[in-house]
């Protein structure tokens, strides 16, 4: 059996299991965790290629060829040459970066040829996928700075190491006006325009410039310099990646195959890819217990393209989780804590996601708050003349401005917490009692509400954010 095909048999017991039992679920995220440096280099060709195709939304020509390959270049005691290209365009990266880096990463253990290209020239230019005006364009310095900030937050996905780094300007900056034009004259203009995004802007009459028209060209010179045997992307660069293929055959190599990879919705749920202008998000830089949080958050129909897209779990091993989803011998809920830890575990390791988890369950169930140690705290003796407000945004700074404190009131998401001996009680607290001093309001609440505090305290609960509350007047 494959090393693989042991980890997948000791988890296949695992999911079997309670998934509400802390223990079980710490020995099966030690067990998927290590798949992560886990070495997949004994599998056979047809199961690596497997490995790959189930996670992609297209491999082209086919999954067929991608096996072929494989095998091919084993028997030439040699593994496929694999690449992705990183336009350094931002400096913060988020859960949706990583999909193509976890692939890329299983290339690399099945032994293969990973090289990123630093699209150094390119970003100058960028890449006008999706876009509905010119990206501006970047300058060296912006690019060093993006590009450190890319892999130091990516790196609990990939072993930078053992990676083999090209900045295309390397070949690009030596291309020739004769020569691009000689590659120009014969790329049909017809394939540049069934840019969807392209042909979007031209006929709302917004500009589309010459360097935006040949950045697919500029891209596609890449593979063929690197004699890349396969491209990994997101499908928005499909077209891109297509480009690289008839570029090879202009300079008269075998065209590269292609992996496009989802792009994964937000955690809004709203459909929408996951993305910052969106704020759906989950940071690469969010602390453990808010990218816990985060996952916890998202609609019970996305935890299965979530477990694809950011564990190594197999399909095997996702398919006896939904199994037991559909015959209800396993709550979504618990999953979805699984799911939780599994991404916080990639980013920080089992213990700090069996914390977070620890700490989530303390704070969203009937368990004691004073179980969680890392709760900030509120000193009323020195800020109950403020306002709940004030104490919101600018002592706790639970939200950005006192405005923002307003609207989590308004929208019925503030309210005081007491641990009473028979469990936790709720007090809803209005816009008005928001605005009035932290140190009036609480006693008055509590006294409407008939409720007399236990010895695990009282606490302010502004949407998901917690606070204990001492010193108090109760």
């Amino acid at each position: 059996m494959t090393r693989l095909g042991d980890s997948v048999a000791r988890a296949t017991t695992l999911l079997a299991a309670d998934l509400s039992s802390d223990r079980t679920v710490e020995d099966l995220l030690s067990e998927t965790a290590a798949r992560r440096s886990l070495d997949l280099s004994d599998l056979p060709a047809k199961e690596q290629a497997d490995l790959i195709v189930r996670r992609a939304v297209d491999v082209l020509p086919s999954a067929a060829v991608l096996a072929e390959r494989i095998e091919a270049a084993r028997e030439a005691g040699r593994g496929l040459v694999v690449k992705l290209g990183i336009d350094p365009t931002a400096a913060d990266v988020h859960l949706g970066h990583a999909v193509p880096v976890i692939v890329l990463s299983r290339f690399q253990r099945m032994g293969h040829h990973v090289i990123l290209i630093i699209g150094d020239a390119t970003a100058k230019i960028g890449d006008p996928s999706g876009r509905s005006s010119e990206r501006p364009p970047l300058t060296d310095e912006d690019i060093a700075r993006n590009l450190a900030g890319y892999r130091d937050q990516v790196k609990p996905f990939f072993d930078f190491g053992a990676v083999d780094f090209r900045h295309n300007s390397a070949w690009l900056s030596e291309v020739t006006l004769p020569k691009l034009v000689g590659l120009l004259s014969q790329v049909p203009v017809s394939s540049l325009l069934q840019r969807e995004d392209f042909r979007t802007r031209l006929a709302a009459g917004h500009g589309l410039t010459m360097a935006e028209f040949i950045y697919p060209v500029a891209m596609a010179i890449d593979s063929a310099e690197i004699d890349a045997d396969i491209e990994l992307g997101g499908v928005d660069q499909l077209l891109n990646m297509q480009m690289g293929r008839k570029i090879m055959e202009i300079y008269g190599k075998k065209p590269q195959m292609i992996a496009t990879m989802p792009l994964v919705e937000g955690t809004d749920g709203t459909g929408a890819k996951m993305s910052k202008s969106k704020g759906n998000y989950v940071a690469l830089t969010a602390s453990a217990d808010e990218v816990y949080g985060k996952i916890m958050s998202i609609p019970d129909r996305l935890i299965v393209p979530y477990l694809r897209a950011w564990t190594e779990w197999t399909d095997t091993e996702i398919d006896l989780a939904t199994g037991r989803l559909y015959d209800r011998s396993l709550h979504p809920m618990d999953l979805k804590r699984v799911l939780a830890g599994e991404v916080v575990a990639a980013l920080y390791g089992v213990a700090e996601a069996m914390a977070a988890r620890a700490g989530f369950t303390a704070q969203f169930s009937k368990k004691s708050f004073a179980e969680v140690e890392t709760l900030p705290v509120v000193d009323a003796g020195e800020h109950g003349a403020e306002t709940v407000v004030s104490v919101l945004s600018k002592v706790l700074q639970f939200q950005p401005s006192a405005s923002a404190a307003r609207r989590v009131a308004k929208q019925n998401g503030l309210r005081l917490v007491v641990e009473t001996p028979g469990g936790q009680e709720s007090v809803l607290l209005s816009e008005a009692a928001a605005l009035r001093p932290l140190a009036d309001i609480v006693p008055e609440a509590l006294a409407v509400a008939g409720l007399t505090p236990g010895p695990g305290g009282v606490y302010l609960k502004a949407g998901r954010k917690i606070a204990e509350l001492r010193g108090l007047d109760l």
